[in-house]
């Protein structure tokens, strides 16, 4: 059975930092999350045709599009047998938008259960010699695999209950980001075609994302493997497919032989936070240098390994030196929460013990302060772009600026109290137009 030429990884810009699904795209943006970006071309040829088309003449066109790119008729009507109109539902989440932004604290708590870490560790043991070929195999720790199993689908009984063909149909005919999805739609028949799976098997998120791994269908062709040798691929039943699929992906993105995550560290007192950015990496022996200590006080010590400083909760918060496989997990979801989750759950199922400096009272903003938070920032002449709610990397630019004006703590973390600090010093003024109340 041949398996098809890949049609190109997909983009991170999709990922769901809210729930870690590989290849989800958010509601909103979490930490280091942004949502499905398309080119300006992209939303103009395929989406402008759904909009004039109802969805049964748009669905005739598909199919020959399908038909006309190799794809057999056997495949094409019977992944479209009960595909009759867009599911409102998908829809529906594809709009949502969480009413409170997520803190890191409810984020790690919501993930580092007792339970899990139990499950983790007997699955280790369980699947022992499977993880000792892939870290030959591939160099990836047989921890950071489980821990990406986890993450993105508690170790296989979340994986998502929608038919993926009626999903991408109903976002593909979507004018909103019809050709990104249209693209994907026609990559999952040519998995079925190829014999992977049957297109009634195949299930997933609402966005597509499939199997235990939590692949988009791009995704799926770029990098999974048949672990277990029977001829296909199963993300959805076959541990060693999927395991070797996840090993596979890390390893191409460029996972190091040998290497941890990272650590949670200490910053010292004075700390210049401008330096807490991913796109900053020092080596241990610079960090170490500048004060950094491990999180138990001790020093980083001398390596030339290189590494980044991350505050996930602001400057009140934990600290974390993350490393070249901290990267490259951001390679495949880029929340800052979530390739944290993944390296703490995997020392955790090697032994470690909680994280020592977790916030105390770490407060979640609502959607409407974040908006309040962006519109008084811009009045202020701090730009976060339209206020949307949404606390991507334009808005923490502008926290930042706005800190390093005030000098105050430049982390970039936009807080209650920071939100309560511009309440009291910068009232909101009437927008053009407006009458005063």
């Amino acid at each position: 059975m041949k398996f098809r030429p890949s049609l190109g990884l997909l983009l991170t810009s999709l990922m769901m930092a809210s729930c870690g699904s590989f290849g989800q795209p958010p509601a909103s943006a979490a930490p280091a999350s942004a949502a499905i970006t398309t080119s300006s071309t992209a939303a103009s040829s395929t989406a402008a045709t759904a909009a004039t088309q109802d969805f049964a003449t748009w669905l005739s066109a598909l199919r020959n599009e399908a038909l006309a790119s190799g794809i057999s008729a056997n495949t094409v009507q019977s992944a479209f047998a009960n595909v009759n109109a867009p599911l409102p539902r998908v829809l529906e989440l594809d709009r949502s938008q969480p009413e409170f932004v997520q803190t890191f604290t409810a984020y790690m708590r919501n993930r580092m259960s007792d339970a899990r870490i139990a499950r983790g560790r007997a699955l280790l043991q369980k699947h022992a010699d499977l993880f000792a070929r892939l870290e030959r195999e591939y160099g990836v720790q047989p921890q950071y695999l489980v821990a990406f199993w986890a993450l993105e689908s508690n170790f296989g009984d979340n994986t998502g209950g929608f038919s993926v063909v009626d999903a991408l149909a109903t976002l593909a005919y979507d004018p909103r980001r019809a050709d990104f999805f249209r693209t994907e739609l026609l990559t999952a028949l040519r998995i079925i075609d190829a014999g992977h799976i049957t297109a009634n098997a195949m299930t997933g998120s609402w966005a597509g994302a499939m199997g235990q791994c939590q692949f988009m269908p791009s995704t799926f062709m770029s990098y999974a493997k048949d672990g277990d040798g029977d001829g296909r691929i199963d993300l959805w039943g076959s541990v060693p497919d999927v395991m070797t699929s996840a090993a596979n992906y890390l390893s191409r993105s460029g996972w190091q032989r040998g290497e941890r995550w990272g650590r949670e560290v200490i910053l010292p007192k004075g700390f210049d936070f401008t330096l807490a950015d991913t796109n900053v990496r020092k080596s241990v022996t610079q960090w170490n240098t500048l004060g950094v200590r491990r999180a138990d006080g001790t020093p980083l010590g001398a390596s030339e390994q290189l590494g980044s400083i991350v505050v996930p909760a602001g400057a009140a918060g934990p600290a974390f030196l993350g490393y070249g496989n901290f990267q490259t997990t951001m390679v495949w979801n880029r929340s800052i929460f979530y390739a944290i989750s993944v390296g703490h759950l995997a020392d955790r199922f090697m032994g470690a013990g909680p994280l020592l400096h977790m916030p105390v009272n770490e407060q979640a903003l609502t959607r409407d302060d974040v908006i309040e938070l962006q519109t008084r920032l811009n009045q202020l002449g701090f730009d976060t772009g339209t206020p949307d709610g949404v606390l991507g990397s334009r808005t923490r630019t502008a926290v930042r600026e706005y800190q390093l004006r005030h000098a105050l703590a430049a982390d970039g973390y936009a807080s209650a109290a920071f939100l309560a600090s511009l309440r009291e010093t910068s009232p909101l003024t009437p927008a053009a137009g407006a009458q005063p109340r």
